[in-house]
C-alpha cells in the first residue's frame, strides 16, 4: 500500500517562485511506485489549492489560467486522520485523501518561518524538516547569531536594530558601522534568496541600504564584509543527535554578493530555471582535507544548537586570506533541498525524500510517546471558586 504524501509549497513569499521550483524538483524525485504523491500549493492569497496539474513546471507559466483550473481545498482532521477536503461540493462523491506525511517545500517568511510548521503540528500530521522552533530561529537571523554566538561558533562582526529606530538612533547606527568597519553587508532579518541585500562602503551608501533593506522587513542586519572572500557551503541530514554533513560545495558567483540570479538562473539564458541547482559551483570545494572537516563539523554543530532536522543547508564565508571560516547562515528548506550535495556522496534524489519521510514518520512516534496534556479537574471546581482562581 502506497504512503500518500503531500507536499506543500508556495505561500506569501518573495521566494514563492523559488518554492515552485523546488517543489516540483521534490515530487519529481517521489518514487511513485511508493508513494501517492498530492500536490499542496498555498497561493499568494493564502488560498489551498491541489491539482495533478501543480507537478507540471510549465503549467506555472500563466499563473491565473492555473489558478482558474485548481482544486480550493482545506485540510481537515477526522477521526485521527488529516484528509484533504475539497471545498466545493463535487457532483460525484470519492473517497477522500487521506495525508500519511506532509513535506514543507517553502521558503521565506510566512512560510518557512515555523508558520507551516506550526499549522501542521496542529493538525497532528508527520511533517518533514526542522520544527516550529527550528525553522523560527533559522528564518529570523538575529535570534540565529545570538544562537550562534552563545554557542561559540565563528559569525562575523554583526549588530542589528528595528527599521523603526533609525530615525531616532542615527548616530549609535552611525557608531557602531565604524566600529565593525567598512565595507558593510546590509540585510533584511528573516528574508533568503539574497533579496533586500546591499553593500556599503560609506555612511551614506549605509543608510540607502537601510532604506532598501526595510521595504522587505523591520528588523535591520549589518555584518562586515570580508574583503577577499570565498563561499561554501554544506548540508546536514539527520534527526536529533543521529546527523551527518554532506559535501561542500564552493558557489561561483558573477556579482559582489551572491545575487537571486546568480542563485537561481545559474547565468544561463531562458526561463527553465532549475532552482538552486542552476547555481554555478564546484563539488567538492578545492579547500583542502583540514579545512573541510572543519567545516562539516562546524555545520554539524550549527544544525544541533538552532535545533533542526531533516535536510538543512549550512552557508559559510572563508576569509581567502586567513582561510578562517565563518558561519553565514542556515537555510532550514535549502532551495532545491539540496539534493545536489548529497547526490555527489551517492545519496540520490529520491533516496533522499525516502530518508525525509521516513524521519518525519518516526519523529511524529516519538512525540506521541511524550505527554503533552495534562489530567486535571480543574475545571469541575470552577463555579466554586469563579473568577478568583486556584489561589
Amino acid at each position: 500500500m502506497k504512503v500518500t504524501v503531500g507536499v506543500l509549497f508556495g505561500g506569501e513569499s518573495v521566494e514563492h517562485e523559488v518554492s515552485i521550483i523546488s517543489a516540483v524538483q521534490a515530487m519529481e524525485a517521489l518514487d511513485k511506485t511508493r508513494y501517492e504523491v498530492i500536490p499542496l500549493y498555498i497561493s499568494k492569497s493564502h488560498v489551498l489549492y491541489t491539482s495533478l496539474l501543480l507537478r507540471d513546471i510549465k503549467q506555472y507559466k500563466d499563473m491565473n489560467k492555473l489558478i482558474r483550473n485548481l482544486e480550493p481545498i482545506s485540510l481537515v482532521r477526522q477521526k485521527n486522520q488529516v484528509i484533504v477536503l475539497p471545498l466545493k461540493k463535487r457532483l460525484l462523491s470519492s473517497r477522500p485523501v487521506v495525508l500519511d506525511v506532509v513535506i514543507p517545500v517553502v521558503h521565506g517568511t510566512h512560510a518557512e518561518d515555523g508558520t507551516v510548521q506550526g499549522y501542521l503540528e496542529m493538525l497532528g500530521v508527520p511533517y518533514a524538516g526542522c520544527d516550529v522552533i527550528a525553522a523560527a530561529v533559522g528564518q529570523d537571523k538575529v535570534i540565529m547569531k545570538h544562537v550562534l554566538e552563545n554557542s561559540r561558533l565563528p559569525i562575523v562582526p554583526w549588530f542589528w536594530f528595528y527599521s523603526g529606530h533609525v530615525n531616532d538612533s542615527k548616530q549609535a547606527i552611525v557608531t557602531k558601522a565604524k566600529e565593525i568597519g567598512y565595507p558593510l553587508i546590509i540585510k533584511p532579518a528573516c528574508l533568503g534568496s539574497s533579496i533586500g541585500i546591499k553593500t556599503a562602503h560609506d555612511e551614506a551608501e549605509l543608510f540607502e541600504a537601510i532604506e532598501y533593506a526595510s521595504m522587505y522587513d523591520r528588523k535591520i542586519l549589518v555584518e562586515r564584509k570580508l574583503e577577499n572572500i570565498r563561499e561554501v557551503n554544506c548540508s546536514v541530514l539527520g534527526v536529533g543527535l543521529d546527523m551527518k554533513a554532506s559535501s561542500i560545495e564552493e558557489v561561483l558567483k558573477t556579482d559582489e554578493i551572491l545575487s537571486y540570479e546568480n542563485k537561481y538562473q545559474g547565468n544561463t539564458k531562458g526561463s527553465n530555471s532549475k532552482g538552486m541547482a542552476s547555481t554555478s559551483r564546484q563539488i567538492p570545494a578545492n579547500i583542502g582535507e583540514e579545512l573541510s572537516n572543519q567545516i562539516k563539523h562546524l555545520a554539524v554543530k550549527a544544525f544541533e544548537v538552532l535545533g533542526a532536522n531533516g535536510v538543512s543547508r549550512i552557508d559559510f564565508l572563508i576569509d581567502a586570506d586567513t582561510m578562517k571560516p565563518y558561519i553565514n547562515e542556515i537555510n532550514t528548506i535549502p532551495g532545491s533541498l539540496s539534493f545536489y550535495l548529497w547526490q555527489h556522496d551517492g545519496l540520490d534524489f529520491s533516496s533522499l525524500m525516502d530518508t525525509l519521510v521516513e524521519q518525519a514518520i518516526d519523529r511524529q512516534r516519538s512525540r506521541e510517546k511524550m505527554v503533552f496534556s495534562y489530567q486535571t479537574n480543574l475545571l469541575a471546581n470552577f463555579e466554586k471558586k469563579g473568577s478568583k482562581g486556584a489561589k
